[in-house]
């Protein structure tokens, strides 16, 4: 499988999205996105410490905070914060760990597919939907 089949196969069998990093502010990326993945009917749970809610979901301050299955924990957080979050993907039990696009850590990436997880890194996931999924 390629990548674009990898990314595509997890797109379609996806349903909760932990977002790490996603911003209340509605100016900002990550907040289109998650808005779009709703649309799309993803169920996107915002990890943001300094929200209560974010895209009328409540907001959790970590991954471990989550009450609920997480499929994919998607990041909008800089490279160097990425092996804390993979950490608590891997401890979730999260099946993906997709970084979105500029975002790289290849140590981090290890770490999670020593764990089993699939990783995507510096990619948009609403740009890869709109071209895998929809088209």
């Amino acid at each position: 499988m390629d990548q674009y089949e990898i990314m595509k196969d997890i797109l379609l069998s996806t349903k909760t999205i932990a977002s790490v990093g996603l911003s209340s502010n509605t100016e900002k990326v990550s907040y289109a996105i998650g808005l779009y993945l709703q649309g799309q009917g993803y169920h996107v749970i915002p990890v943001n410490p300094s929200a209560d809610e974010i895209l009328g979901e409540k907001s959790y301050p970590d991954l471990e905070s989550i009450p609920e299955k997480v499929d994919v924990v998607q990041v909008f957080r800089r490279p160097e914060d990425i092996p804390p979050i993979v950490e608590s993907a891997i401890k979730i039990g999260a099946k993906v760990v997709w970084m979105q696009e500029g975002i790289v850590n290849e140590e981090a990436a290890q770490m999670a597919r020593e764990a089993g997880l699939q990783v995507v890194m510096d990619a948009c996931m609403r740009a890869t939907h709109q071209f895998l999924v929809r088209s």
